[in-house]
């Protein structure tokens, strides 16, 4: 597969994620971040692993499960603290710190030349999205902010992580045990903090369905293939189309007006994914990730 196609087959990741500010405010019951954040991840996972059969084995066990955490349940949990203690603009302008991290380290972490240009494209990136989506006068809370903090440096060491290690297994299987992982660290909270989940409209269900198909199982099969085939300082940058897909269909869908500020935002968004996706192709050095064993010496079927 080529660059240019594994590029846009990447980027429909974060163009997924971004309808589930949509489909959350529009189809889904208010006041249940946590209950949201699992049945995106855990029936996602469920399917996968029904559908491969495969489970880890050995290390694979631990990695899979600090994986799960980190991209998935860590991130989730961290993300939807920061939505309900901060304004939108400034929880989404913090979780586009991701990018930044990723090429901050990318280079120390897995041998990447990142270049300058990558550098800067990042953040353009979150001057952007800052663009986008801040207001005036917006609040700050230590503790959201805090939390803003932690999911952008969750997903970021996840990136990272699932770079060096790669995948002894398909893609799948690989994917089923993150979500799988970050589905059961978020249930214990979800039912302590949130109760016992109401009775479900079939708007909430198609809702749910939606988050949980194309906008978690699909949306990260695309994700970590394009993490394990590109520089992982390129990938990270693919996601500040998710503000940018949100902030269009709030304009086309809800009626949502934007300002020439914003719209110059959104311009600055496609310049900087457009920049550090091609410039420089910079050259991917791993740092002695290993061989991908085949699954018959890695794998267990259930």
């Amino acid at each position: 597969m080529n660059t240019t196609r594994t590029l846009a087959l990447t980027a429909l990741a974060p163009i997924t994620w971004g309808t589930s500010y949509l489909v959350t405010t529009e189809l889904l019951p208010a006041d249940r971040p946590l209950l949201t954040a699992t049945l995106r991840a855990l029936p996602a996972g469920l399917i996968l692993l029904a559908i491969t059969r495969v489970l880890p084995r050995g290390d694979w066990w631990w990695k899979a499960a600090i994986l799960g955490t980190l991209n998935i349940g860590a991130f989730f949990a961290l993300m939807f603290v920061a939505a309900y203690r901060l304004p939108g603009g400034v929880a989404a302008t913090l979780a586009a710190v991701h990018p930044l991290l990723v090429t901050a380290l990318a280079s120390r972490t897995l041998g990447e030349r990142v270049t300058p240009l990558a550098r800067a494209a990042a953040g353009a990136g979150v001057v952007g999205v800052a663009l986008l989506v801040l207001t005036p006068g917006a609040r700050l809370d230590a503790w959201g902010v805090l939390a803003g903090l932690g999911s952008a440096a969750a997903t970021a060491a996840g990136v990272l992580l699932t770079k060096r290690w790669g995948r002894p297994a398909p893609i799948l299987a690989f994917t089923g045990w993150q979500l799988l992982a970050g589905g059961l660290v978020l249930l214990v909270p979800t039912l302590l903090i949130e109760g016992t989940p109401p009775l479900l409209t079939p708007m909430n269900v198609l809702g749910y369905a939606w988050l949980a198909i194309p906008g978690t199982a699909l949306a990260y099969l695309a994700w970590f293939s394009g993490i394990l085939r590109l520089p992982a300082s390129r990938v990270s940058l693919l996601s500040f189309l998710t503000p940018l897909t949100a902030g269009a269909l709030g304009w086309a869908i809800l009626g949502q007006s934007l300002a020439p500020l914003q719209l110059a935002g959104g311009a600055l968004i496609l310049v900087a994914v457009g920049v550090g996706a091609y410039a420089g192709r910079p050259a991917h050095r791993p740092v002695a990730p290993g061989p991908v064993k085949s699954p018959e010496r890695v794998l267990v079927h259930t």
